[in-house]
């Protein structure tokens, strides 16, 4: 402890990074400051919410980098979430994508949607935050400009040259110059040109009428009111047509909300919100959050961002290549107040799910703890076993981190030394290949492995641990009353029965793993079991592997098919005669038994 307090005192008063650090090492917290000595002591020192308390009662240790400057602080904050995700920090990484309308770069061009842009030389336009939105304009665009549909061209016209919507370069000349055309249209439409484009096709409506072709007048119309539905049913709009992202956030009880509204062509056409806790300054957590909102060309930078007052400009603009404003008045202001607006009642709304989901993860964690008498389990990682009289024996493993599952962790095991049903055996065996793999990759351990079981799979999950590890991690059991379910939690060596509210968030908590750690492991011994009652008629044939299992598969529709089959049915679908003849007999003295 006092090595720490003199680590604090020697914080140099520049601008930097620092990495929060847990008891194995593990970093669980980066963030950036002016001032290296003022941030990271303020952790240290005052009162904090309870959701910065559980941070800093996890911080065992800390390290530091000096940079020149703010922005170089925010740009290394960046690399390093990016490269250690540490769980307390906002990590962005799985949020949604939005489409794009993409024209391709080919001989006759296609119109499409993507959710991906790449350097292939098509012509991409969005994103569009509403998939909706991007696919009815794309039906539009198919109406107004009849480019090549089909992504191989076929062998004669299709339905889409019937219906007015592919010109059929599969069987009539296109040109060039025809191809290019739309495709200079399509771009101009879909960069604010729709207007200028419904006042051509009115124009055209116009003629058509006075020639007296009313059908085809009545075509033109009914164009026309696509583009007034699609295109311009927009109640929010500002004055001039460029592309930007509004940004507004608000910070209340520990938690912020950023709010970011999409303005294409002048109109706010969608919004997205996202909600977080901050542990730092508001308006550094905020630039955390904008470096990660934009990280990987996952939301493409617009022209330029809209932000409100606290935000240095100079900063971001600096920081993402693109210029920041914090308007001062009029319709842009209005925007960027109305996204804080927004931001506001968001938080409002989401406190009442934020405690209740405090209560049910982080508060859980930590009461469990407490009643266990350990520290708080962040990490725990959860066995069971399943098998039928020892056939097909599997383990699995789930891990919940801070109360929460991490899918990404769970583990399935196939238990291969131990013969017939030894649950105390399988237990060691997976025990053994789960962690020693751990400790080889110097992956962080669990803090609370909890067990399936009562005082046999405890100790013999303890006596890996303890006499072929060395390791001394907390091992808990949970045994099962006789309608199965969660009744009596055991720790200990020898284990003794620890009394839990069957009330209590924490007793819930160990109910909602046992029940996950089950499900998991009876899914797994079901699909195990299925492959191996497939696998005992087909596999054991002498000659039949994967492909022509796939053959007679494929042929007969069915494992009863090929069974009721006679064996020329068998060969005339392209297996050898001596195979076929195997595989009846495999068959009949199935049937024998």
């Amino acid at each position: 402890m006092l090595e720490f307090k003199h680590k604090l005192d020697l914080l140099p008063a520049q601008p930097g990074c620092y990495l929060m650090k847990n008891k194995h090492g593990t970093i669980i917290y980066v963030g950036k400051a002016k001032v290296l000595k003022n941030r990271v002591r303020s952790y240290f020192s005052g009162t904090h919410d309870q959701k910065t308390q559980m941070l800093v009662s996890e911080i065992a240790d800390f390290e530091y980098i000096v940079t020149n400057s703010e922005l170089e602080a925010l740009l290394l904050e960046q690399n390093l979430i990016k490269k250690y995700e540490p769980r307390y920090n906002v990590l962005l990484k799985d949020d949604k994508t939005y489409p794009f309308i993409k024209i391709t770069n080919e001989e006759h061009p296609r119109l499409i949607t993507t959710r991906k842009v790449k350097k292939d030389g098509g012509k991409y336009f969005g994103p569009y935050p509403n998939a909706y939105s991007a696919n009815e304009t794309k039906k539009l665009l198919d109406r107004l400009y009849p480019l090549r549909k089909c992504r191989t061209l076929p062998d004669r016209v299709c339905l889409y040259y019937h219906i007015g919507q592919c010109l059929a370069p599969c069987e009539f000349t296109v040109t060039k110059q025809t191809n290019k055309e739309m495709v200079q249209e399509i771009a101009r439409f879909l960069n604010g040109g729709h207007k200028e484009v419904k006042k051509q096709i009115e124009q055209k409506m116009y003629e058509a009428s006075e020639e007296m072709n009313f059908e085809r007048a009545k075509e033109l119309r009914d164009q026309t009111r696509h583009i007034e539905n699609v295109m311009e049913k927009q109640k929010i709009t500002i004055t001039d047509l460029g592309n930007r992202d509004v940004f507004g956030y608000e910070v209340d009880k520990g938690w912020m909300c950023v709010q970011v509204f999409f303005v294409r062509q002048g109109k706010l056409i969608e919004r997205d919100v996202s909600l977080f806790p901050v542990y730092q300054e508001p308006v550094d957590d905020f630039y955390a959050f904008i470096g990660q909102f934009y990280l990987d060309e996952q939301h493409p930078l617009p022209k330029e961002i809209f932000v409100q007052p606290e935000v240095d400009t100079d900063i971001v603009s600096d920081f993402l290549k693109v210029n920041a404003i914090e308007p001062k008045r009029g319709q842009k202001k209005q925007l960027v107040d109305l996204a804080r607006k927004n931001a506001n009642l968001a938080l409002k709304e989401k406190f009442d799910l934020i405690e209740k989901n405090e209560k049910k993860t982080i508060l859980a964690i930590k009461e469990l703890g407490e009643a266990m008498k350990i520290d708080t389990p962040y990490r725990i990682e959860a066995f069971d076993n399943s098998n039928i009289q020892g056939v097909d024996p599997v383990s699995a493993m789930v891990a919940f981190v801070d109360g929460k599952p991490d899918k990404k962790s769970y583990r399935k095991y196939k238990v291969k030394t131990v013969e017939g049903p030894d649950d105390y055996e399988s237990m060691r065996e997976v025990v053994r290949r789960r962690y020693k793999r751990l400790l080889t990759e110097g992956a962080p351990l669990p803090d609370l492995i909890v067990i399936d079981g009562g005082k046999g799979q405890i100790s013999a999950a303890q006596s890996v641990l303890e006499d072929e590890l060395s390791q001394s991690i907390p091992v808990c059991g949970l045994v099962k009353d006789d309608k199965h379910r969660t009744s009596q939690l055991m720790i200990g060596d020898p284990p003794e029965a620890i009394t839990l509210k069957r009330t209590s968030e924490a007793f819930y908590l160990l109910q909602r793993i046992q029940d996950e750690v089950h499900r998991f492991a009876i899914t797994f011994h079901r699909n195990v079991r299925k492959k191996s009652q497939f696998q005992s008629i087909l596999d054991d044939v002498e000659g039949i592997g994967d492909k022509r299992k796939k053959l007679l598969l494929k042929s007969f529709g069915s494992l009863k098919r090929i069974k009721s089959a006679s064996l020329e049915e068998i060969e005339r679908v392209g297996i050898p005669q001596s195979v076929a003849s195997s595989l009846k007999k495999a068959i009949e003295n199935e049937a024998d038994k």
